[in-house]
């Protein structure tokens, strides 16, 4: 229990590092205001000359304490070690860290990807970092709008905000390059990089073609009676999940074993069990 409680801490304490480093290195010193309260601390810095990192913390205080009174602790707790942490690092970096680029669209892409490599690790590791995400939680259960449209509408309204004060529209869509690249990062990192092939084949040689996937491949299969509705036939379904060097291979022996079976060929992002990733814990 200590090591999976002392593991999440550190992961969570890397994450935010990283992001830390986005913020000091790329988005703050560029003007981008990629959402969140990130944003809003970024364009409040280069209005006031506030510190980032204490306006964070600053403007996460009452939404922790709504957030106690809405959604309850145990909702919140999770969120306070992240939040205190981010805001402690990126104060505490700022003169250590330098100004990597001067390039709008460098610091738009570097900085989206470190901060969606560290807010990935965040979440991945039971933890969040307050602020929208937080806030979009609490709206949910006023509006019933769910918290990915919440977080767009926030998120959007940030970035008119900066392109506004900044009088630039050009840093405003610099911003969406950054927002976008940092979601699609964070997804690869909760869902994992060991992604997968997923084979569906309907077939009547469901036995052939799984004893060829065990035999060729060293994989396994499962099998489902089903029904055709259209031929009223009666077939089988194989399942089998593969390696992305394997999919060749096995469409080759679809097609010598039953060259009419129907296939349907989907991405897996993240694979646990025999053959393929320990399933150990909720993070790996």
């Amino acid at each position: 229990m200590f090591l999976r409680w002392l593991k999440d801490y550190l992961g969570v304490t890397l994450g935010v590092i990283l992001t830390a480093i986005a913020l000091d290195a790329f988005l703050v010193p560029a003007k981008i205001a990629a959402g969140g309260l990130s944003g809003v601390a970024t364009i409040l810095y280069h209005l006031f000359q506030w510190p980032v990192g204490l306006v964070m913390l600053v403007l996460n205080v009452p939404l922790f304490i709504w957030s106690i009174l809405r959604l309850g602790w145990r909702y919140t707790v999770n969120s306070i070690f992240g939040t205190v942490a981010l805001s402690v690092f990126v104060d505490l970096l700022v003169p250590y860290i330098p100004v990597l680029t001067e390039d709008l669209l460098l610091a738009s892409l570097y900085g989206g990807a470190l901060m969606g490599i560290g807010l990935g690790l965040v979440f991945r590791f039971n933890s969040t970092t307050g602020g929208t995400e937080l806030l979009a939680a609490i709206l949910r259960t006023y509006v019933g709008i769910n918290i990915g449209q919440l977080l767009f509408v926030i998120d959007g309204l940030v970035v008119i905000w900066a392109g506004l004060v900044f009088r630039s529209a050009e840093l405003a869509m610099y911003a969406l390059i950054t927002i976008f690249l940092a979601s699609w990062i964070i997804d690869l990192v909760i869902e994992g990089f060991n992604s997968a092939k997923a084979f569906m084949i309907i077939t009547k040689r469901a036995d052939a073609i799984s004893k060829a996937i065990i035999k060729e491949l060293d994989r396994s299969a499962t099998a489902w009676k089903a029904k055709g509705m259209y031929s009223g036939g009666e077939q089988e379904v194989l399942i089998s999940v593969v390696g992305r060097a394997e999919v060749t291979r096995l469409k080759k022996i679809v097609r010598e074993e039953d060259p009419t079976a129907f296939i349907i060929l989907a991405n897996v992002h993240e694979v646990l069990g025999e053959g393929f990733k320990e399933l150990t814990s909720p993070n790996q």
